[in-house]
């Protein structure tokens, strides 16, 4: 059996595989409000025979959408209708996990098939919010500095969040802290200038997101693992980086975070990717080596022989995929048959088997 095909086993929760999908931005929703593409999207890579399916980024306040499209979970309407994708995915034979997330100054943006530009209050944007008036793009909006109290809402948006992924029948959350959202850009100096205790060296920076660590967790059910997203490195000289991510990972361990999703970038345009087969899969292995935490592997992974040997030799506890899965949301099966692994298919498939 290849051990891409093991199951792995966080508290309570055991995913029959190592193949996880990764947040992805659908672009689909109207007031934050999922819909039926988001079940087919999300049930169709159940089906495939991922182990866990991740939502989009699902913003835990209005402001904290990417674009006006974008789905959230800030109220009760959002979490039923998630509920019922929720009980889909646990039918199709996979775990439902829910990435919660801020976009911070890169907020209020377009939906990329029309550019990604910023889009206006007058026609449905608003202006984002940040840790320092630092915009993304030197061209777009700046964005107003949280204050204390803001702060303060923001942490208790992501716990009011976690409590309703719950009850919506999710039994994993991510906090999404990379790829230059409002988490990140508290980590990051290329982003945060504060002076006040939430900016400055590295615990101020920290301070945030173990802040929002520790209120998810103090709410989560204790028997479900809770997940973190980072980018381990902005690419960019003066930026947050890898010893910086192995530091933080050692202080989530220690607050309840199960596995540490390991991405890289994001935060500044100028950045200096040197992209390639699994060219982030060194940033994971070293947080799992010396942070002593699991990891999941994600960025250009394709091929089924690449994933099984980034689990396989201990890189990474899983692999996250993303565009491979939004070309072929049958990948697992592909992947299984390929490794010689056996992976049973739906009741309603057998026919084909």
């Amino acid at each position: 059996m290849a051990t891409l095909f093991d199951s792995l086993t966080q508290r309570s929760v055991t995913l029959p595989n190592r193949i996880v999908v990764s947040p992805m931005c659908q672009y689909s929703s109207v007031e934050g409000m999922p819909n039926e593409w988001h079940e087919v999207h999300l049930g169709s890579r159940a089906v495939g025979g991922a182990s866990l399916v991740f939502t989009e980024a699902s913003a835990v306040l209005p402001e904290g959408r990417i674009s006006p499209a974008d789905a959230g979970i800030w109220n009760d309407a959002q979490a039923e209708a998630w509920a019922s994708i929720a009980r889909f995915v646990v039918r199709a034979g996979a775990m439902p996990g829910m990435q919660l997330a801020h976009a911070g100054r890169k907020a209020s943006t377009d939906v990329p098939w029309r550019g990604r530009g910023s889009v206006d209050p007058a026609d449905g944007g608003w202006q984002p919010v940040a840790p320092s008036p630092i915009p993304y793009d030197p061209a777009g909006p700046s964005p107003r500095p949280l204050d204390d109290t803001a702060i303060h809402d923001v942490v208790a948006a992501f716990r009011d969040a976690a409590v309703r992924a719950g009850e919506a029948g999710f039994r994993v959350v991510e906090l999404h802290a990379a790829h230059g959202y409002l988490l990140h850009e508290f980590l990051s100096p290329l982003a945060n200038e504060r002076t006040d205790a939430y900016g400055g060296g590295f615990d101020g920076r920290t301070r945030l997101l173990l802040e929002v660590a520790d209120a998810v967790r103090s709410v989560w059910p204790e028997e479900l693992p809770l997940w973190v997203r980072i980018s381990a490195t902005d690419w960019a000289d003066g930026g947050w980086d890898l010893e910086q991510s192995v530091e933080l990972a050692r202080l989530l361990s220690a607050r309840g975070v199960d596995l540490i999703d390991v991405s890289s970038g994001g935060l500044v345009p100028y950045q200096r990717v040197e992209a390639g087969p699994g060219y982030q899969v060194p940033f994971a292995e070293r947080i799992r080596r010396e942070a002593g935490i699991a990891t999941g592997a994600v960025g250009l992974i394709t091929e089924p022989a690449q994933a099984e040997e980034i689990v396989a030799s201990g890189r990474a506890d899983v692999v996250l995929l993303a565009r491979e899965l939004l070309r072929d949301p049958y990948f697992p099966r592909r992947a299984a048959r390929a490794l010689g692994a056996e992976l049973a298919p739906p009741d309603q498939y057998r026919r084909a088997w």
